[in-house]
């Protein structure tokens, strides 16, 4: 019988994380936080040079096309000149960096802060230094971001701050997965967990997710430990959320069976992910966090750019040369 990964905190490694030390409470966090937002910045700086707003229509200064008149909408907006040149009425839309926004869901639920001795941070350290830094570089970028649950869409330049200061204060119950909400069909959607929920209450999250028509990016933060399972002898296993606890004689033994249902349990994931058109991401917390950021920030670039075309695409006409 194999323990769940969710579950596998050794006990009674000297280095090991206790429960006690749970960085999930708000007044260690709070400890925590000023460090930790050092980072996501240093984090965030990677890959914030040389980013520049993505165009889309919208108030602005700079002319960027032409696009089909819309019955409804005040004449005041047609460009008769443009029009002129044939049987069309054309509006003269301008270049703005719209804000669009994403939705990020840090997962700080108990399970998080686990750290093995091959690592220096926790799950939950890096899960919200990725969050912090990922909104930094949208909202450089032009976006808005915010928090499902916990803090609405901003485009503020100290957005992170005000996620900090969301999550150092908040005193509701430490889900692993995101309240249900509505986004827009035209948001972004990234959540950042262990993912070791029951894959029923996976599947739900995300297929809600995508109701609306969002688009998501799903990945998984896990501990190298949860990955390779190291132990060996006999080990007391805790479940952090208070499930119990599981006593191995030879911990050596299950590591053949853990990996497989951990396989299993992400080969459901991707399947669910792939159905509904959500990335999947798997990071663990010995890669550089840069690495994740440069990633997902490629990946809802791409996504966006992909749904602006698809909403502007049919009254599109370019400027004529």
């Amino acid at each position: 019988m194999a323990v769940e990964p969710k579950h596998a905190q050794q006990r009674n490694h000297p280095d090991g994380p206790a429960v006690a030390r749970a960085v999930g409470d708000g007044r260690t966090l709070a400890a925590t936080m000023p460090r930790l937002i050092l980072e996501a910045r240093r984090v965030a700086a990677t890959v914030i040079h040389g980013l520049h707003g993505r165009r889309r229509a919208g108030p602005g200064e700079n002319f960027w096309q032409y696009r089909r008149f819309v019955s409804g909408e005040p004449a005041s907006r047609v460009d008769w000149r443009r029009s002129a040149r044939d049987d069309h009425l054309y509006v003269r839309e301008l270049e703005w960096e719209a804000a669009h926004t994403v939705w990020i869901w840090p997962d700080r639920s108990p399970s998080m802060v686990f750290a093995s001795p091959h690592v220096p941070d926790s799950k939950l350290y890096r899960t919200l230094v990725i969050a912090l830094a990922l909104a930094e570089v949208l909202v450089e970028g032009g976006e808005r971001v915010g928090i499902p649950g916990l803090m609405r869409p901003t485009g503020s330049r100290n957005v992170i701050d005000l996620m900090a200061q969301a999550i150092v204060h908040d005193r509701s119950e430490r889900a692993s997965l995101p309240p249900n909400f509505s986004p827009s069909p035209l948001a972004e959607i990234v959540l950042l967990s262990d993912l070791w929920s029951p894959i029923g209450e996976v599947r739900r999250v995300i297929t809600q997710l995508s109701g609306s028509g969002a688009r998501g990016h799903v990945v998984q933060i896990v501990d190298p430990a949860e990955e390779t399972f190291p132990y060996w002898g006999r080990i007391e296993f805790v479940d952090p959320e208070g499930a119990g606890r599981i006593t191995a004689g030879r911990a050596e033994s299950w590591k053949a069976d853990y990996t497989s249902r951990v396989k299993q349990h992400r080969d459901a994931i991707r399947s669910e992910t792939d159905r509904l058109g959500f990335s999947f991401t798997i990071h663990r917390t010995d890669r550089p966090a840069s690495e994740l950021l440069l990633a997902l920030h490629a990946r809802i670039g791409a996504a966006m750019s992909d749904a602006s075309a698809r909403t502007h695409a049919p009254a599109q006409a370019r400027a004529e040369t």
